[in-house]
């Protein structure tokens, strides 16, 4: 068993050290990559599109964490960063859907957020028991005692190696301007997201909600399927429009 050396004041620490390389990545991504799609995308939407994402991002946050530490032996009101996802995209589609704006307009957010995730959960980490994102017992070898001189799953490792993977897929793919990052990122990071934290779930000890599964399982799964099924129809859309513009009209005939 590894003892892990617990501070109180971690998960604020890595929180906000999240924020501000989050920060930083996207701007660094921005100049680098991300210039042309950011500006189409600012062009179709208003300030009213960040408040869409506030507004849906923070109730369902605390409601998607709630619903979970209430249940628990001892009841608490909490958080939850698949909460805040979820209710941002449900924000923002609503808003999309009013202005009657097409493609996606996330892509700025894929690398901020999955390096958010891979340091913050550091801070879930050496926070100890007392964040309540801890894993089951666990005979491993790497099994980590949190303060509580039990071996437990490191999930939040787990997380955070999982999102660092897919990050570093994301930066490839953005090197080689692959159309699934430069253009349907948002979506991969969804659904790399609720993949990775579906499977972790279950070295949690949450309360099920529907057989083995707890709510973020029914969070990660909604996550899952909007990435896919947003990326085919981006992906279809595109071909659509490449079709459209490559179809020569009347002009072009020979003469």
């Amino acid at each position: 068993m590894i003892t892990v050396p617990i501070a109180l004041w971690a998960h604020v620490a890595f929180e906000v050290a999240a924020w501000l390389a989050g920060l930083g990545l996207s701007v660094a991504l921005y100049r680098w990559r991300l210039a042309g799609i950011a500006q189409d995308n600012a062009s179709k939407v208003d300030g009213g599109y960040f408040v869409a994402l506030v507004v849906g991002a923070i109730p369902v946050a605390w409601l998607a964490g709630s619903l979970n530490t209430l249940r628990l032996a001892v009841p608490s009101l909490s958080h939850s960063v698949a909460g805040a996802l979820v209710g941002a995209i449900v924000g923002v589609e609503i808003y999309k859907a009013i202005r009657g704006v097409r493609g996606s307009t996330g892509g700025a957010f894929a690398g901020p957020f999955s390096l958010g995730v891979v340091i913050g959960r550091l801070g879930c980490f050496f926070a100890g028991t007392a964040d309540g994102t801890y894993g089951l017992p666990t005979r491993l070898p790497w099994g980590v005692n949190l303060g509580d001189h039990v071996a437990r799953h490191p999930v939040q490792l787990y997380e955070s190696a999982s999102m660092a993977l897919f990050l570093a897929a994301y930066l490839i793919g953005l090197q080689h301007r692959a159309d699934w990052a430069m253009r349907r990122g948002f979506y991969a990071m969804c659904m790399a997201y609720g993949l990775q934290r579906f499977v972790w779930e279950f070295l949690k000890p949450y309360p099920k909600l529907i057989g083995p599964f707890n709510i973020f399982h029914m969070l990660c799964l909604g996550l899952v399927a909007y990435g896919w099924l947003y990326s085919r129809r981006e992906r279809d859309w595109q071909r659509a429009q490449e079709r459209a513009v490559s179809v020569p009209g009347p002009d072009d005939q020979s003469v």
